[in-house]
């Protein structure tokens, strides 16, 4: 059975205490078409992990998911933070002892980091932690071991820029895109995101934010953007709600992303990239954290690799 670091190795989390992200599940409501919008019943999560969309999977079920999955975390957390730092060797038979698991899984951990761009594997030389010019900082797991480690004040920043860059592009460009389905679907996140802010429920309400911010990336028609989805995802994850220090200005941020779906249904791309940047802006002032962002997070739980 793995283990986590021994104490005074590293910071590491111990068993346990990898859990984040627990999402609630509740029925399904249908609306009835031609109902006036204040009279419809909010749509809710009817549990169906395909309503998630293409990204943002981090249900309770993921949790834990196999020796694979904790180590690749570890070791993941270990480079990142710096506890292992670049150029230093990794050795199989070591790393398979310290988490007490097999060199099978050692190795097809080793797999997933070295695509990650954090580690490399050479004859002759074995496998070393590379140089953070080498790493995939767009991953969605680096994302996230960056965003609770040392450097969390970086990755957010950076996080927060690269999502002025994406979204308010992709807002104009939904603007001229008549998928009548998609738009529905924008405004059935917004109402779950109302409905589920009046109960108090934070975790229906980010989920619910983060398909939002999927469904305008595909609806922009470019699957460049769309292909960046999780980047943004990521970044909600980590930068909004309690989880990520912060409160989430839920009843401003409910307007402001109708004003979105409002624009974009007129067509009128202007104002949709105008109510996008409004949003980000109102977000950035809600989540502003510097130096004095809160250093126990619970780490993300692993990803199944």
């Amino acid at each position: 059975m793995m283990t986590a670091a021994r104490p005074g190795d590293t910071g590491l989390a111990g068993p346990g205490e990898l859990d984040r992200y627990p999402y609630a599940n509740g029925a399904n409501a249908a609306n009835a078409p031609g109902v006036d919008r204040a009279e419809r019943v909010p749509p809710v999560w009817d549990g169906s992990e395909a309503d998630m969309g293409r990204v943002g999977r981090r249900n309770a079920g993921s949790r834990g998911r196999g020796l694979h999955g904790q180590l690749v975390q570890q070791l993941g957390q270990m480079i990142v933070s710096g506890d292992l730092g670049a150029d230093r060797p990794l050795v199989p038979e070591e790393i398979g002892q310290r988490f007490e698991v097999s060199r099978t899984v050692v190795r097809e951990s080793l797999r997933v980091l070295e695509a990650k761009g954090l580690v490399s594997a050479r004859p002759n030389v074995g496998t070393r932690v590379r140089p953070v010019s080498d790493w995939n900082l767009l991953d969605p797991d680096i994302i996230e071991w960056r965003a609770y480690g040392p450097q969390r004040d970086d990755q957010r920043r950076e996080l927060c820029e690269l999502r002025w860059t994406i979204e308010p592009l992709a807002a104009r460009l939904a603007a001229g895109h008549g998928r009548e389905d998609i738009q529905q679907r924008l405004a059935d996140m917004v109402e779950i995101m109302g409905h589920s802010a009046a109960q108090g429920d934070t975790v229906t309400f980010g989920r619910a934010d983060a398909e939002f911010h999927t469904l305008l990336l595909s609806l922009a028609g470019n699957r460049m953007l769309e292909h960046l989805s999780g980047i943004v995802t990521s970044a909600l994850h980590v930068s909004g709600g309690p989880s990520g220090g912060c409160e989430r200005p839920v009843e401003t941020s409910v307007g402001q992303h109708m004003r979105i779906v409002d624009a974009i249904g007129s067509g009128d791309a202007t104002a949709a990239e105008s109510a996008m940047r409004q949003l980000l802006a109102a977000h950035g002032e809600a989540g502003g954290q510097g130096s004095g962002t809160p250093v126990d997070h619970v780490v993300p739980a692993p990803r199944e690799h």
